[in-house]
């Protein structure tokens, strides 16, 4: 299940900086807007302690760890929707990922030249949201104007349906106010899926701060970020790039004994990945054995012969059963055996729901 978040932001804000360090990628961080022309792709895997004691339980020849991806998208400026900057390359590059993670400039330094000339978190996110508004609605207009006429003359229920959503839409853009603000009913939101509109996405801010404010966790721009996103609805992650930087170029043994000298109990990007799992309703459940112990992603309430297609269409096809244990179980009675033997190991059908921590053996006509 290939899942993806773009991180967007002005420039010069620490987004890339950021990127580097939670990928380990080295592209082109400068100290002037646009030093990332081309959209950056990393793929980071995603920690999960559970992984350690399977591993350490089947011995497994290979161990495979479930993946996110993090695209870098350059830096957005006023007028982007207009063309301005790198615009509309910024917009199509963004439209493809599944979440939003904003960084919002929360610290001071003459060094480092801010686009608006003064640091406003607030102002920040606000350019950002216009530029993604404007975009949305030259979607949503051309649309309108495409099915409009046919709407009104035809009698096809799902035109009709397709052009009052739309029109919903763009009376609440008009407005300023993002998609994902709207309260739309499952059948609205899969008319609008494949239009893929920004402001429909799930966002996470991310207030990068400097190493003194990220160590005593003091710090009036996050404090403003923070009422910001909560007022709607939306998570804050407070983050160090020159931490998350000096983190990247350790061993990962070394890095917890550096958080624990800094008093700093997670990662920016154990942060982020558990904030985006949880922002997406995405869930783990494993595969184990001799030859492999493997994660995937799955999205919570998807049913077993949806889980088992994530790794191979035929196994959804030809589905039978599953046979599943709980991690807890498994770690608690300490084997396979023990487990069975404990009755704690189940056969489940097509329409068992898929549990995060679901061991899973999946049984299937080839």
């Amino acid at each position: 299940m290939s899942l993806t978040a773009g991180i967007v932001g002005l420039p010069n804000v620490g987004k890339s900086t950021l990127f580097n360090a939670i990928t380990n990628k080295k592209i082109l961080a400068a100290n002037y807007p646009f030093a990332t022309i081309d959209p950056n792709v990393g793929v980071v895997t995603v920690p999960d302690e559970r992984l350690v004691f399977l591993n350490d339980l089947y011995k497994p020849a290979s161990l495979v760890p479930t993946t996110f991806e993090f695209t870098d998208i350059a830096g957005l400026v006023k007028g982007a929707a207009n063309g301005e900057g790198l615009g509309n390359q910024f917009l199509s590059h963004i439209r493809e990922v599944d979440a939003i993670c904003e960084v919002v400039r929360c610290f001071d330094d003459k060094n480092i030249i801010h686009v608006e000339n003064e640091v406003d978190p607030i102002r920040d996110i606000e350019i950002i949201d216009v530029e993604l508004i404007l975009a949305d609605l030259e979607i949503v207009e051309n649309r309108i104007n495409k099915i409009g006429k046919k709407a009104a003359m035809s009698k096809d229920k799902e035109i009709q349906k397709e052009a009052l959503v739309l029109t919903k839409l763009k009376k609440a853009l008009e407005q300023n106010i993002d998609i994902r603000k709207l309260e739309l009913n499952d059948d609205e939101k899969i008319l609008i899926k494949h239009y893929n509109l920004l402001t429909a996405k799930p966002i996470i801010y991310m207030a990068n701060v400097s190493e003194n404010d990220m160590i005593t966790e003091t710090n009036a721009y996050v404090e403003q970020v923070r009422k910001y996103a909560k007022e709607e609805g939306s998570q804050v992650i407070v983050v160090c790039a020159k931490i998350e930087s000096e983190l990247s170029e350790l061993e990962d043994d070394e890095k917890q004994q550096f958080l624990e000298e800094l008093g700093i109990k997670n990662s920016g990007l154990d942060k982020l990945i558990k904030a985006t799992y949880s922002l997406l309703g995405l869930e783990t459940y494993f595969t184990a054995g001799s030859d492999e112990v493997r994660a995937w992603t799955f999205k919570r309430g998807m049913k077993a012969p949806a889980c088992a297609g994530i790794i191979h269409t035929d196994f959804e096809k030809g589905f039978i059963k599953a046979e599943v244990m709980g991690y807890e179980d498994l770690k608690h009675y300490g084997d396979e055996k023990k487990v069975k033997e404990a009755g704690k190991m189940r056969l489940e059908g097509k329409d068992y729901l898929m549990k995060d921590g679901d061991i899973c053996y999946f049984r299937f006509n080839k």
